[in-house]
């Protein structure tokens, strides 16, 4: 008996002091219910709490007013394989956060001020599995190589954003991804969002609903039209137009064939001349010769 409460008060005493040890290495303000998880959600933060273990593998900071994340961050922090930043204030994400050798697996940057998502944003990381862009109102671009390296994502979701177009390469040089997230978006149908539908169409299998409640404005009268009640034929026009490009394209291949030929008329020319003028040299030195 007496061994057993010995043996009972030793746990007890090695429980107390992994319990201090891990209050000593938890954040301020936040709490951290094992030794590899802090978490500071809704605790009003105005920057990234000081003092966050360099091991830490989940990191959840949703609900505070967080502006921005260093470019370094998670080159400090390679361990973190889940990064919570719902409902933030950020509105740019810097170049170079993320990069080939992030172990970042779940990134959420839903419900914050990101007003667009440019080249490199997300550095190539093959690690990463999903990724959350969702419920950001101002959100208006995302360039088509934003996704470019992500050779692991499969899950995206960028709904309810401010996106009124997409790029087809955004999404089909995604070779693992399963599902993705487009709902809620004041898409416009004119010719640019031709592909975008045309990809929808082939990929609905993706689409959590397929493209039921996805709606698209018509370019003529704003008038709201699901994209349920759209084919390919209602994008017939668009494959028989021209770009601005297109026509530039066209009046420069126009100038250059017009350059070529006046400078090829200019060089015949002046050949036959040259050839006329040795005729005639030579016509006048035989007749010098038979006199």
């Amino acid at each position: 008996m007496l061994l057993c409460v010995c043996w009972l008060q030793l746990l007890l005493v090695l429980l107390s002091c992994a319990s201090l040890c891990r209050g000593e290495n938890c954040p301020a303000s936040c709490l951290c219910p094992d030794p590899h998880t802090v978490d500071c959600s809704g605790r009003g933060l105005t920057r990234l709490p000081d003092a966050i273990p360099l091991d830490v593998r989940r990191l959840l900071l949703s609900d505070n007013w967080i502006p921005r994340i260093p470019a370094d961050f998670l080159v400090l922090y390679s361990d973190l394989v889940y990064l919570d930043l719902r409902n933030n204030s950020l509105s740019r994400i810097e170049p170079g956060t993320l990069s080939p050798s992030s172990r970042l697996v779940f990134l959420d940057l839903g419900s914050n001020n990101l007003t667009e998502i440019p080249k490199g944003t997300f550095g190539e990381s093959r690690s990463l599995i999903k990724l959350r862009l969702g419920n950001n109102p101002h959100l208006s671009m995302v360039n088509e190589d934003a996704f470019l390296g992500l050779t692991s994502l499969r899950e995206l979701e960028l709904e309810r954003n401010a996106l009124s177009g997409l790029k087809v390469g955004a999404l089909s040089q995604l070779p693992s991804l399963r599902v993705v997230r487009l709902e809620g978006n004041p898409w416009v149908c004119n010719c640019n969002f031709a592909n975008l539908f045309a990809w929808l169409m082939a990929n609905r299998h993706k689409l959590p609903n397929g493209v039921e409640g996805m709606e698209c404005s018509l370019p003529t009268d704003g008038r709201r039209v699901a994209l349920s009640q759209l084919s390919q034929d209602s994008f017939r026009e668009c494959q028989a137009s021209l770009t601005l490009t297109d026509f530039l394209i066209i009046i420069f291949s126009g100038i250059s064939v017009s350059v070529a030929a006046i400078m090829a008329s200019f060089f015949l020319a002046s050949t036959v001349h040259c050839f006329q003028r040795w005729s005639k040299g030579v016509k006048g030195d035989e007749e010098e010769n038979e006199e």
